[in-house]
């Protein structure tokens, strides 16, 4: 099994997020790659595609901003990391817009993503760490590859940044496939959240089904997005699958839900899977609130691993640091694959 991962992705590092009504030390820490990494070990490095598969799933204006975000910040007279605290929710529409406060609240939607000076830098090498490893999948040389993305990627959508997230690293993978020859390509997410920019990228294709288990936004981030009801549109109906659960749902109830996201992942007849992978089911991790525990994750990858397809397995969230390395090696463990 190709396992990726590039360090510069650690030059993200934001220092606080309000949460809750206060300032809070960032969840999305370096460390939680530094100890993936020092886990697995064996781990390739990225190779750099450029700007364009990122632009394939987000607007050049967006990448642009983000790009140049923190120096405008800077350039604005203020310290530290730059973040929104105005959001357009009504009239919304495109307008010439300079001041990095306006940009701020129209290419982000929450308060607990700020962009650092090392986060494009980061969020830029995430996106060709998946990138990297989608490679000897579309070459036919393995069956599974493992992409050790940070900061995650599936919250952020096409011209937005959010949930820690800021390019979408999966949906990018995606959409390289399909660009290189893959009919379809399905996105299975096992993160805790709801990926609501990987569902905002493609609800209205008909090449990428999207699957997801996650939550209930009814009362879990994101809130706004995730519930069963939403399903596709236009060219894309019936290609999203939203299975949101209780809190407190352990191994028997997830993967029964597994089951029925696997069922439909069959029924569309993918050829290359695409697994949005959060650790932060795990039953200690300290902002989510399901019950799976270390020796479950094996079993959600061989049920995964039977549908014998080849898959790309892009990290996403998991903040119980102490053994998120474990978890991801049970998780990776049950492939079958060294």
């Amino acid at each position: 099994m190709l396992k990726v991962f590039d360090r510069r992705q650690l030059l993200h590092a934001p220092a606080l997020e309000l949460q809750n009504g206060g300032w809070v030390v960032h969840a999305e820490k370096a460390a939680r790659a530094e100890m993936i990494a020092e886990r697995l070990g064996g781990l390739s490095p990225a190779t750099d595609f450029g700007r364009a598969p990122l632009e394939r799933v987000h607007t050049s204006a967006y990448v642009d901003f983000l790009q140049a975000a923190h120096a405008r910040w800077l350039a604005a007279g203020r310290e530290g990391d730059a973040i929104g605290y105005t959001w357009p929710v009504v009239r919304r529409r495109p307008l010439d817009l300079e001041r990095i406060d306006a940009l701020l609240g129209l290419y982000s939607y929450d308060a607990g993503t700020p962009i650092a000076a090392g986060t494009w830098e980061g969020a830029y090498w995430g996106a060709q760490t998946a990138l990297t490893a989608l490679q000897p999948l579309l070459a036919g040389e393995t069956r599974t590859a493992f992409a050790l993305c940070r900061p995650p990627g599936h919250h952020a959508g096409p011209d937005y940044l959010g949930g820690y997230c800021y390019l979408n690293n999966a949906a990018i993978a995606a959409r390289a496939a399909t660009d290189a020859g893959h009919a379809r390509v399905a996105i299975l997410d096992v993160d805790y959240h709801h990926g609501n920019g990987t569902q905002d990228i493609f609800y209205d294709c008909d090449d990428v089904l999207f699957a997801s288990i996650h939550a209930d936004p009814a009362t879990d981030y994101p809130f706004f997005w995730g519930h069963a009801d939403e399903t596709g549109d236009g060219a894309g109906a019936g290609a999203t699958l939203n299975l949101p659960l209780p809190r407190g749902t352990a191994a028997g109830a997830y993967l029964d839900a597994l089951t029925r996201a696997l069922d439909a992942i069959v029924a569309f007849s993918p050829s290359l899977l695409v697994v949005s992978f959060g650790a932060d089911t795990f039953e200690d991790d300290p902002i989510s609130h399901f019950q799976l525990r270390q020796a479950d994750y094996p079993r959600v990858a061989e049920a995964i691993a039977a549908l014998d397809l080849p898959r790309l397995i892009v990290m996403e969230g998991g903040y119980a640091v102490d053994a998120l390395g474990h978890n991801v090696a049970a998780f990776l463990d049950g492939f079958g694959e060294a």
